[in-house]
């Protein structure tokens, strides 16, 4: 049984702590130096905390906490050859985190998604077998060279709260033609999640996928017209590009403090 830490119980850290709760099998200190945040998150952990030095006991350690707030943190995180610290800071490249610490150094991008074990998260650094397990126990990853890890911020990272806007757009599609909110945004969702399982179980390319589901002169086909016919892909590719782009400011940024 593994013990892990994570430093900074916010959104995705505690996400994370939740993801691993449901998952079992782990022991994990939460560290914040907000208690009410520590309070929020103790149904789900072994320990809460406010001092690092506690935090600093676990096999893993998981930076979990902004961009800027890693350089005040890391000097008073003593940790040894025999831990590994795992950061989900934006940004923050893994060998200005390795310059700072004993311990073997992985970045991993991660998202909300773990809290129900169903993450997508890129990792890079030096990813053992023991950081895969944690992994998989709240989600899927794919290991990539440090260079990806912007464009993987964009796609993973930041991508939920794009998908999270086009099931918005289709239930109120599905409100203005006359379903209740509720039953729009159930189904819409519901569509959302059986499409991404689709795409991940089947071995198909999605463009095939689409086509199984575009019958000649079907209802689909018609839908697909106009979403060929438009600037949508485009629009998200842009969407994308600039989450990126600003993945490389807070990596510069984080060079130069």
């Amino acid at each position: 049984m593994t013990h892990i830490s994570v430093i900074g119980c916010g959104n995705m850290g505690g996400a994370f702590i939740k993801g691993l709760h449901k998952a079992g099998g782990h022991t994990v200190t939460a560290c914040d130096i907000d208690t009410d945040v520590l309070e929020s998150i103790a149904p789900y952990c072994d320990e809460t905390t406010t001092e690092l030095s506690v935090a600093a006991e676990a096999e893993v350690v998981v930076l979990a906490v902004k961009p800027d707030l890693v350089g005040a943190i890391l000097p008073d995180l003593d940790l040894d050859s025999d831990q590994t610290l795992l950061s989900i800071a934006a940004g923050v490249p893994t060998d200005l985190l390795a310059s700072e610490t004993d311990a073997t150094v992985v970045r991993v991008m991660p998202n909300l998604a773990a809290e129900h074990g169903m993450m997508a998260a890129a990792v890079t650094g030096d990813v053992t077998d023991e950081i895969r397990a944690i992994l998989d126990a709240v989600g899927e990853f794919a290991e990539v060279d440090e260079a990806q890890m912007d464009i993987a911020t964009a796609v993973n990272g930041s991508g939920p709260a794009f998908v999270f806007y086009l099931i918005n757009a289709m239930a109120k599609a599905g409100v203005d033609g006359g379903l209740s909110p509720a039953e729009a945004r159930t189904l819409a969702a519901q569509t959302f999640k059986g499409a991404a399982e689709t795409v991940l179980q089947s071995e198909e390319s999605i463009e095939d996928l689409i086509d199984a589901v575009c019958s000649p002169n079907g209802t689909t086909i018609e839908g697909m017209e106009v979403l060929w016919d438009s600037n949508v892909e485009a629009e998200l590719g842009a969407a994308v590009t600039a989450a990126e782009e600003r993945s490389k400011e807070l990596a510069r940024d984080a060079d130069d403090a």
